[in-house]
Order: structure tokens, then C-alpha cells, then sequence
């Protein structure tokens, strides 16, 4: 009989602060282990908040399953850097281009669902950090999704997602599952947290627009 599973671990915005100082070697390169595990405390983050952002963490958990599957397989030497990741893969002609085709599973095409994702947590994490006590959560998420991942969605999963954005618990339920203390230290918090997220995003946005991945399907 199959163990259970082990129960899992609360969000904790310090340990993703953590992981994304490591994302970052010292000449800008984005290490993809640090990546794939400053994505799994977000998704701690995610479905703490309950079952509103399933359609989000599921896809991530997907993604991060594909990712670990390349930095665990035979030519892992090739994915240590989302930098190493892109030169092999193009080099070796492991990424759909154009259409879907032979590789749906490239680490390039993984990886940019990821970086999309990130972007909207980064918009919404922001406003949450800028917004006054009684900001509407529901208005800050949906205008960081319609800023970033919507375009990438098709209708029906842009409708359902604005359905649930609508039920989202307010400021205070967000502060308090991040686990840091006080509202104001959740606030420094952020802010020191988002300069690094922002930077990772931005290095992988300049190598992907620099090859032209940016619309992988």
C-alpha cells in the first residue's frame, strides 16, 4: 500500500525570498533548479488561499514536473541555466518554433509558461504591497492577470478565472498566509522580495525575446 502523503508545508514568503537570491549567478545567468524551487513556494502560496488559483498551480506543477524531469535526465549538464537550456535546445532543434510539433515537453517552451505565470504573481504581489487595508484583492488580481497571462489564455479560462477572482479573501487572509508577522513586516518583506523576482523575470524576458521565444506554442 502507497504511503500516505506527507502533509504539506505552510507558504513561507521568506523561503521564496531565499530561493530567488540564488536564482541568479554572478553574471546574470538564471540557475533552473533555483527556478523550479522558488515555484514551489509560490505554489504553497497559491493553494494556501484555497482552491481559486487550482487552475494556475495545477498547470505549474505540471510544468515544474517537466523541468526537473530534464535537470534529472541524461544531458542534465545541459540545463543547470535557463541560458545553457536555451543554446542546447536550439542547437540541437529540441523547441517547436512554430506550431506544435515533435517537443512539446522542451524545457524552453516549459519554462516560458512558468515565466508567464511569474509576471502576473509579480503584478498582483506588487498591488497587494502598494494597496491600502480595505484594497479590493479581486480588482488587483484581475488587473495584474489581464496585464500579463490573460493574452495567452483562451476565452473560456479567461471567464472562469475572472469568476474566481471575484471570491478572493481580502488583504488581510493574503498577509497572513505568507506567514511573516505584522502587516508592515509583510509589506517590507514584499518589498524586498519582488526586486529579485522582477530581475530573474526580467533576465529570462531579454534571453527569450533575444531568440525570438517569447510566442513558443
Amino acid at each position: 500500500m502507497a504511503a500516505p502523503e506527507a502533509p504539506e508545508e505552510k507558504f513561507s514568503l521568506r523561503e521564496v525570498l531565499d530561493t530567488f537570491k540564488l536564482c541568479l549567478s554572478g553574471d546574470k545567468e538564471v540557475y533552473v533548479e533555483h527556478y523550479v524551487a522558488g515555484w514551489r513556494g509560490l505554489i504553497k502560496f497559491l493553494n494556501s488561499l484555497g482552491s481559486v488559483f487550482g487552475f494556475i498551480s495545477k498547470d505549474a506543477v505540471n510544468k515544474i514536473k517537466i523541468l526537473v524531469t530534464h535537470l534529472e535526465g541524461e544531458n542534465s549538464s545541459e540545463y543547470v541555466t535557463v541560458q545553457s537550456m536555451v543554446k542546447y535546445e536550439l542547437e540541437n532543434e529540441l523547441v517547436d518554433l512554430n506550431k506544435r510539433g515533435n517537443h512539446p515537453e522542451s524545457g524552453c517552451r516549459t519554462l516560458l509558461r512558468l515565466h508567464r505565470a511569474l509576471r502576473w504573481l509579480e503584478l498582483f504581489l506588487e498591488r497587494l504591497r502598494t494597496s491600502g487595508e480595505d484594497g479590493k484583492t479581486s480588482v488587483m488580481c484581475a488587473e495584474a492577470y489581464n496585464e500579463s497571462l490573460s493574452r495567452h489564455h483562451p476565452w473560456v479560462v479567461r471567464k472562469a478565472a475572472g469568476m474566481a477572482f471575484c471570491v478572493l479573501p481580502g488583504r488581510p487572509a493574503f498577509f497572513e498566509v505568507m506567514n511573516v508577522g505584522t502587516p508592515e513586516q509583510v509589506v517590507a518583506m514584499l518589498g524586498d522580495a519582488l526586486p529579485l523576482i522582477s530581475e530573474v523575470y526580467q533576465v529570462t524576458e531579454e534571453l527569450y525575446a533575444q531568440h525570438n521565444l517569447l510566442d513558443l506554442p
